[in-house]
């Protein structure tokens, strides 16, 4: 056992990476499950050999309980026990580990007294259909609300009861602008009117409405701006309140209207410019005097000016040609999801100024996409929000490419480096002593990494470098019981 290598500086971290590591001996995990500290991430996997299930059950820990309930490789008759375990969160974390399971495991859990089981029972799809009706009468309205975002097929007699509760809640959620699956629910024809005239239910009855021009104009002019969005929106829309409603005070609802097919294209630029103009920073307002249905509008019109970027266009992507030159990037991004592109339009997006619209193109079509393509649009590549995902996850870049950008002044392209597993060791070594931390959790489960760069990373000052290394499968099982004498594990 090599005992002369640096102490980590995240031990506990370490011992977490070790608790996934897919290598890790049954003799560590025995020694890891006796630990009783941390959040007992070692009863998460899924070669757990049934003494080793019981020792976990008759531990008392509760992380280690707790972490157990939620391993979606358990046998059945584990969960119908932990099921009925005295503490309610690990009751909960079946209902959330459980996946395809026997129906007298939902018939258990289905009455169980605990409100926050229920509610998680009620998000999943696996759940026999008549179970699930029972949640409907449930007498927690959160329950049922869940029930109402997740079950957007349920039948129709349960709609009916979701969209009639006495709770404003529950109706809010079941008809809404949002649901958490698709294909979102269509309440029944006679209930809509009765939907129309309760505001809490009203945003998410428009759609569903015949719009004349006289319930088009009410609407128009309704005080919530998100009743007047569904109204520019709404396909029978006229085009004189359409017209109105492009003036609208709130850029949301002016959206509406530039997404809409008809508008006239004056009207679309004029509405684009607009809200262009009109951007400010959240911190313009933020901490100001505003009441909070100002605020919340103010925040609104501040997305607003995103939401232009990032609209998917169903009726552009089905005629992408006319729209591969358009001024509006969302046009362009639209045009992008077609897969019926020539290939010089094709090329023409893949050479567009803004990253979205580059990195749908080549995703649409990676046949086109060579090694140089793959690359720039992986290295200009802005996502809106926060992702590990990235272009050269999809589009693969050749060994010699990934080799030189190993030297790459960017960190985010030098990371890429790794994703050579002939990497000389030489430059392994290199990124291994990147100055970026980044860039060494890149390299720290590559099979390559020699043992000294392994030791180092394992002592790195950044948490999730130690964890990844510990993690890596090619970590020698004297590195790791090294690592367990340091733990006192």
């Amino acid at each position: 056992m090599a005992d002369d290598g640096p102490t980590p500086v995240h031990l506990s971290e370490v011992l977490d990476g070790l608790a996934e590591n897919p290598a890790l001996p049954v003799e560590l995990v025995r020694r890891l499950v006796r630990y009783r500290r941390g959040f007992g991430h070692v009863a998460m996997r899924a070669d757990l050999t049934p003494d080793l299930i019981e020792e976990i059950l008759a531990s008392g820990y509760h992380w280690l309980v707790h972490s157990l309930a939620l391993n979606r490789d358990l046998p059945h008759a584990v969960r119908m026990r932990l099921a009925a375990h005295a503490d309610s969160t690990v009751r909960a974390a079946v209902a959330v580990g459980a996946r395809d399971a026997p129906r007298e495991l939902h018939e258990r859990l289905i009455d169980d007294p605990e409100p926050q089981v229920r509610v998680y029972l009620a998000q999943r799809d696996d759940v026999p259909a008549d179970l699930l009706a029972r949640l409907a009468g449930d007498p927690d309205p959160e329950v049922r609300a869940t029930l109402a975002r997740w079950w957007t097929q349920a039948p129709e007699a349960v709609r009916r009861v979701l969209l009639t509760d006495p709770v404003d809640s529950v109706r809010a959620a079941a008809c809404s602008t949002y649901y958490a699956r698709r294909p979102h629910p269509v309440p029944p024809p006679d209930l809509v009117a009765g939907l129309l005239a309760d505001p809490v239910t009203r945003t998410g009855a428009v759609r569903h409405a015949v719009l004349t021009p006289d319930l088009a104009a009410r609407l128009a002019e309704d005080p919530d701006y998100q009743v007047r969005r569904q109204v520019a929106e709404h396909p029978q829309l006229p085009p004189s309140v359409r017209d109105v409603l492009a003036e609208d005070p709130s850029a949301n609802v002016r959206v509406g209207v530039f997404r809409r097919q008809d508008t006239p294209e004056p009207m679309r630029h004029h509405i684009y410019a607009g809200i262009q103009q009109g951007e400010r920073p959240l911190t313009d307002f933020l901490g100001g005097d505003l009441d909070d249905d100002a605020l919340i509008q103010q925040v609104e019109d501040h997305l607003a000016v995103s939401e232009l970027r990032n609209l998917r266009l169903d009726w552009v992507t089905a005629d992408p040609l006319p729209h591969v030159s358009s001024p509006y990037i969302c046009f362009r991004h639209s045009a992008a999801h077609s897969r019926a592109l020539p290939a010089d339009a094709v090329i023409r997006l893949l050479n567009d100024d803004d990253s979205g619209v580059r990195t749908t193109m080549a995703r649409h079509a990676p046949h086109l996409v060579d090694p140089a393509t793959a690359e720039r649009i992986d290295r200009g590549f802005r996502p809106d929000k926060k992702t590990d995902w990235r272009p050269a996850d999809v589009l693969p870049l050749p060994a010699s490419t990934l080799r030189r950008l190993a030297t790459d002044p960017d960190p985010r392209m030098r990371c890429l480096a790794p994703r050579d597993p002939d990497l000389p060791i030489e430059v392994i070594e290199r990124l291994a002593a990147d100055p970026d931390s980044t860039v060494r959790q890149a390299v720290a489960g590559h099979p390559r990494l020699p043992s000294d760069a392994r030791c180092a990373l394992l002592a790195d000052p950044s948490e999730w470098v130690a964890r990844t290394t510990a993690a890596a499968p090619t970590l020698p099982v004297a590195e790791m019981e090294r690592l367990f004498t340091l733990a006192g594990v």
